[in-house]
């Protein structure tokens, strides 16, 4: 069985999506609508615009999303999943893409959560890091030691990749104590807050207001979600995890793995990134992957 995946933040490139723009009359309707649903030309930035350009969260978020839900619109009746699922943002467009949001509603949803995130990241000092080499226990436990900052796990990459969130304070405590527990190497990472902590809260107060509001319609197939790494069908079930996720960490390893426990035997990954494809491999180098 088949499973289609999505990236999110951090997977943006330059010149994203021009190539189908130019080639591909339905891309091309798809983009313009997109452009038309934002109020501004999101394609001068994803095809023209620089690296900088492209990491400004109001602008990476819709973007990524973007040229993984047009690769799936394109590729039509191919477009067969067994499951689906999307990292952290692209959950959003796991969504999209099996039917539970149409294309204008997720784009906005998308959209507002980037606004309502750099409203939160503006509030506070917040940033987060990598944690390579290093059992999640210990991990996990380092993070519970930090007194009278916030940090707390991220993102459950793979095996020995655990990315950690929290006050620009913390994450700085955090490293010192991991290294000198044994990490082979903690990154701190080039992002414009803490995502997926406790510092997240005005952000998920503001998007649950715009989710609340937005039709759920259920999936053609089960949807995995980074909140507990189950799959999912009922809408409001996916609407309520939706939500928690803003705070709570992605469980990706758990979640490839309770794909392959289910039968996914091929995972496909969309867009122009490898990333999600290099993390299934350390979890599970058995599982066959490619990209769409």
């Amino acid at each position: 069985m088949k499973a289609y995946v999505f990236p999110g933040q951090g997977s943006q490139s330059e010149g994203m999506g021009k190539e189908l723009y130019e080639s591909n009359t339905q891309a091309n309707e798809l983009y313009e609508q997109a452009n038309a649903i934002l109020g501004w030309r999101i394609t001068d930035v994803m095809f023209d615009g620089t690296k900088e350009d492209l990491t400004q969260t109001n602008v990476t978020q819709p973007a990524v999303f973007l040229e993984c839900i047009v690769r799936v619109k394109v590729a039509g009746a191919a477009f067969d999943p067994a499951a689906v699922a999307g990292h952290s943002l692209g959950e959003f467009t796991a969504l999209a893409a099996a039917g539970a949001l149409s294309f204008e509603d997720a784009l906005l949803l998308v959209s507002q959560r980037a606004v309502a995130m750099q409203k939160a990241c503006d509030r506070t000092d917040g940033t987060m890091a990598a944690v390579l080499g290093m059992e999640d226990a210990a991990v996990e436990q380092i993070c519970r030691d930090i007194e009278g900052e916030i940090v707390v796990p991220a993102n459950y990459n793979s095996p020995g990749q655990l990315v950690i969130s929290g006050s620009r304070k913390g994450i700085e405590m955090a490293a010192e104590k991991l290294s000198a527990a044994g990490a082979k190497r903690v990154i701190l990472l080039a992002v414009g807050g803490a995502f997926h902590s406790p510092l997240m809260q005005p952000a998920q107060d503001e998007l649950e207001k715009a989710i609340a509001a937005t039709h759920f319609a259920r999936p053609i197939c089960p949807v995995y979600q980074n909140v507990h790494a189950l799959p999912m069908t009922d809408s409001e079930a996916i609407r309520q995890n939706l939500v928690a996720q803003l705070t709570a960490p992605v469980r990706w390893t758990q979640l490839i793995e309770n794909m392959i426990s289910n039968g996914i035997t091929e995972m496909v990954e969309v867009g122009s990134s490898a990333v999600l494809r290099g993390m299934i491999r350390k979890i599970n180098k058995d599982v066959a992957t490619s990209g769409l």
